[in-house]
């Protein structure tokens, strides 16, 4: 019987000091919380199977490490690991610099932000280049898969890939099935790497795409095109078509993924999908324009 009163005195206990500190938290607390737990989610989602991962762990025990010193109050032992921690800071930004980069990028190519309006508009202009593009990758692909002829193109969009373009020859040319054939047909000077596509235009060929970050979990069978394409839709948001020298198969890469076996009238749904943008309709044109209608009908039947 005691044992059961004092189990419950116990409970209680704990339940008042849960309402005391209930008592306590505001709405404003609440949010407080909430956008915390949000923003821990995404940092860890960003550094999963990342060597950054093993980064976020030893600063999470090199701190735990700092308190403990300082609750017992080991003087010297703080000193020294609160310095070490100090340089271990600079060492990190410096060490882990391409992972920390890749991390920013991948914040800035998240969903939210290609939604918002100020970062990417829709022009009827943009669209007939993007068109026009479209229709020459398309039909030059078809071509170049028929002769199994190896092919790799980069579509350049928010994410510039300046330092790609630096390591190819610049060519500035308007994009046509033709040009892309003579680009690549093997043994010529710009048959290895990349075409870029900037604006429209093949603006640089040639280019050197960087490797996978996990090259050892591709699939052995896929070759370089393939391996350089995943690379560097990893790092950037454009779109990387491969035609396989091997198979003659046309893939396409985007964030990281590699999709196989486009046909010409797939490939072209994909990349209209991605890169013609619909403007938003304005509700007073649009209000206008019924208005005038109901006027001819009225005036028509008068």
């Amino acid at each position: 019987m005691k044992a059961g009163v004092f189990v419950f005195a116990y409970l209680t206990d704990i339940w008042d000091n849960i309402k005391s500190v209930l008592s306590y938290i505001t709405p404003v607390d609440i949010l407080d919380i909430a956008f915390l737990s949000v923003i821990m989610f995404f940092c860890i989602k960003l550094v999963r199977e990342t060597r950054a991962e093993q980064l976020v762990k030893g600063i999470v025990l090199l701190s735990v490490l700092l308190f403990f010193l300082d609750q017992l109050q080991f003087k010297v032992m703080s000193i020294i690991a609160q310095t070490f921690f100090n340089i271990s800071l600079l060492a990190i930004i410096i060490m882990f610099q391409p992972e920390l980069r890749r991390i920013l990028e991948r914040v800035g190519r998240t969903k939210m932000s290609k939604r918002l309006p100020f970062l990417e508009s829709a022009s009827d202009e943009q669209n007939k280049k993007n068109t026009a593009v479209i229709n020459s990758i398309v039909k030059a692909c078809e071509s170049l898969s028929r002769t199994m002829t190896g092919a790799l193109i980069v579509i350049e969009r928010q994410t510039k890939l300046g330092e790609q373009i630096e390591t190819g020859t610049l060519i500035n040319a308007v994009p046509s099935a033709e040009l892309f054939g003579n680009i690549f047909v093997p043994n010529t000077p710009l048959h290895d790497g990349a075409v870029i596509i900037r604006d429209g235009l093949i603006h640089a060929a040639a280019c050197y795409l960087p490797k996978p970050a996990k090259e050892e979990l591709v699939p052995k069978e896929l070759g370089t095109r393939h391996r350089a394409a995943i690379g560097i839709s990893e790092v950037s948001d454009a779109i990387v078509i491969v035609v396989s020298e091997e198979t003659g198969v046309i893939s396409v890469a985007e964030d990281g993924k590699l999709t196989r076996n486009f046909s010409g009238v797939t490939l072209r749904k994909y990349l209209s999908e991605q890169l013609i943008r619909i403007a938003p309709e304005n509700p007073k044109k649009s209000k206008g324009a019924s208005d005038k209608g109901k006027k001819k009908k009225e005036s028509a039947v008068k």
